[in-house]
């Protein structure tokens, strides 16, 4: 019997001592599918974004930011009444009953999204029902606190808290910094431990990210493309703005716009990017890039004279007509045919460049490719592919038959305006580490040098012709006080649904820059199908003018009146310097700055003679290229320089030259060429 008790205790201390043994292997050591039950009973799983970093402008302006908001979510499982407190959330939140019951119904579900980012005073609304079951998560919901500001650009987040168009897109890692996966507790009975209804989190912050924009001329575009739709009952206007030197982005716009805080109820029409996203062909702006190509190729100077046909010049089966029907212009030069944007003289100058250079030209001067800039969407553009028709190279010589983005276009004037180099094109200025508070600033990126700065100076001084010579078609975007260089454009509008173009259809467009001679903002507008009127004279060249005043004042540069007027002429050395001849252009200054001695410089008219004589090249210097012209275009193409031709051979064209295109002429001026 007593061996028996003994017998039963040792068992029952063998018991005893294993179960001891295996608590303690519990307690201690790490055992995965013990931790996985232990969470899904008593802790459930929610993933929670950053507070979102800032968005601001180069002054450190608000753009974007992140509030305070605050998710209501059910525990269905512990709601007593569900179907009544389906009846109050479907009245308060906005929502129909079915779709509020739908989520709360089942009785076994422990954790469900009832509304994300509800206001304080809604979410203080429903706390005060004290329905046990209800709870709140605090989240950050994205305010944009000037509502149409930059709209397109800045782009828009979804109900998760990704971006989904433009900057908030483009940039959404840096913005949204690291998601935080909350586990929510529960007591044993499965409940979430919560406090007053509200569940407390720490979230971590997201980068800031500050913009090469100003906030006051990116509303000064906005406004002014906004009524210029309106004025001219237009479909649409678009908007850049460049830093001349660095071609940062300093205001990008689309009108119409929409409201930020409302983007989902906006159309994607008026949420797309158009500066960025849309290829349209440019019309006459694209003369100016041609006749630069032309210029870099030698084969021009500005004072090379053209035969433009007296208004119409066949190319195959088809008639190159002038803008106007009486528009008809003889021998004029390569200055005075951007001033007065004549098609036949351009289209003369493509057909001396040749397709294969201008081509290349117009690739280098970055169409036809994405340039890199940091917004979603860029277009490439189209440069068609080689060969092209006689009749193709007339039509792109003068914007139709290519397609080009507003960015692209503004970035080709702004190689011109800083020295020839092309650049990338930014809006992110930098990038601040929301830890450490470092500004990572992002750095000019040169493409490549697509002129010399002394070609690029003649360029700045033809193109100020544009807006001074008499006939010049850009006289309505000249600034009181200021020199204005440009080109205007008036394209048709392709058919998109078809081959050809739209019947009365036109964007009207201008692109240039402000001052001439020193440029600090290059400015392109276009505007879309404008009803009341069409040439980019009369449309868009006012808009840029409005915008290029505002500009410069903002920036505190001084117009050309009183005893400035002669700091602002000596600022023309930079153009001078690459003009052989001095005196004209010395003239044309010394006459501004006399005019606005006692009062704000009007505009200055001056003549074609005058312009040439600032722009050329003394004759008599390098010899012209003269290859592949007829026996007529030779004599026109030399015709008032100390050159004197010698023909030999019975053919109709030119096939050598002795000396060479390019080469230092004779003293005497004599040249021969072979024609075959």
């Amino acid at each position: 019997m007593k061996s028996r008790i003994v017998f039963l205790f040792v068992g029952i201390l063998f018991l005893w001592s294993a179960l001891a043994m295996r608590a303690a292997y519990l307690q201690f050591l790490p055992n995965d599918r013990l931790n996985s039950l232990q969470n899904r009973q008593f802790q459930t799983k929610v993933t929670l974004p950053a507070r979102r970093g800032a968005i601001v402008d180069r002054n450190g302006r608000d753009l974007a930011m992140s509030a305070t908001a605050y998710s209501l979510y059910a525990d269905p499982k512990i709601i007593e009444n569900r179907k009544a407190a389906a009846k109050k959330l479907s009245k308060a939140l906005g929502q129909s009953y079915e779709s509020v019951y739908a989520k709360i119904k089942d009785g076994n579900k422990r954790f469900v999204w009832i509304q994300r980012m509800l206001e304080q005073g809604k979410a203080d609304e429903i706390k005060s029902w004290e329905i046990r079951g209800l709870s709140f998560v605090e989240e950050w919901r994205r305010v944009y606190p000037n509502e149409t500001l930059l709209a397109q650009t800045l782009g828009f987040m979804g109900s998760e808290g990704q971006g989904l168009e433009g900057l908030e897109l483009g940039y959404d890692q840096h913005l949204r910094g690291n998601q935080k996966k909350v586990m929510v507790k529960r007591d044993a009975r499965g409940r979430p431990l919560i406090n007053d209804g509200l569940m407390f989190i720490e979230n971590p912050e997201g980068n800031e990210l500050r913009l090469t924009v100003d906030s006051d001329l990116q509303y000064t575009l906005e406004s002014e493309l906004a009524n210029a739709v309106q004025e001219f009952d237009a479909d649409h206007a678009v908007g850049v703005v460049l830093d001349a030197k660095t071609s940062a982005v300093l205001a990008l716009a689309s009108a119409p716009t929409f409201d930020l805080n409302k983007a989902l109820k906006s159309s994607a029409e008026h949420r797309r990017n158009k500066s960025v996203t849309d290829a349209f062909e440019p019309g006459s702006t694209m003369k100016t890039l041609v006749i630069a190509a032309a210029l870099r190729e030698g084969v021009l100077q500005p004072n090379t004279k053209f035969f433009c046909e007296n208004g119409a010049y066949r190319v195959g089966n088809k008639v190159i007509k002038e803008a106007e029907a009486h528009e008809k212009f003889g021998d004029i030069t390569a200055t005075e045919i951007l001033a007065v944007s004549s098609n036949i003289g351009t289209t003369k100058i493509g057909f001396k460049l040749g397709a294969d250079k201008l081509r290349q030209g117009l690739l280098d001067f970055g169409f036809g490719q994405r340039l890199g800039v940091d917004l979603p969407g860029e277009s490439r553009g189209i440069v068609q592919a080689l060969p092209w028709k006689p009749l193709a190279l007339s039509n792109i010589s003068f914007g139709h038959g290519i397609s080009s983005t507003p960015i692209q276009l503004a970035n080709a004037y702004a190689a011109i305006a800083n020295g020839g180099v092309l650049n990338t094109p930014y809006i992110v200025q930098g990038v601040r580490d929301s830890e450490t508070g470092e500004l990572s600033e992002t750095k000019v990126k040169p493409i490549r040098r697509v002129l010399t700065p002394e070609q690029a100076a003649q360029m700045r001084a033809m193109l100020l012709g544009v807006t001074t010579l008499k006939n010049g078609s850009g006289k309505n975007a000249r600034v009181e006080g200021f020199m204005v260089a440009g080109k205007t454009g008036t394209a048709q509008k392709v058919d998109p649904n078809g081959r050809g173009y739209l019947k009365g259809a036109y964007v009207s467009s201008f692109a240039g820059f402000i001052p001439a001679n020193d440029p600090k903002f290059v400015i392109y507008i276009a505007v879309d199908s404008p009803r009341k009127s069409y040439y980019g004279a009369k449309v868009a060249a006012p808009v840029f003018s409005r915008i290029a005043s505002y500009a410069v004042r903002k920036e505190g540069i001084a117009p050309l009146h009183g005893t400035l007027a002669e700091t602002n002429v000596k600022n023309l050395n930079s153009i001078k310097t690459a003009i052989n001849q001095k005196a004209a252009l010395e003239k044309i200054s010394r006459e501004i700055a006399t005019e606005t001695a006692v009062k704000p410089a009007e505009p200055q008219i001056v003549t074609a003679a005058q312009l040439d004589k600032a722009v050329e090249v003394k004759p008599g210097e390098v010899v012209p290229n003269l290859m592949k012209l007829t026996t007529r275009e030779v004599l026109r193409e030399v015709s008032g320089q100390n050159i004197k031709v010698k023909f030999l051979g019975n053919g109709s064209m030119v096939s050598e030259m002795i000396p060479a295109a390019g080469s230092t002429l004779p003293e005497d001026g004599n040249i021969t060429v072979i024609l075959k």
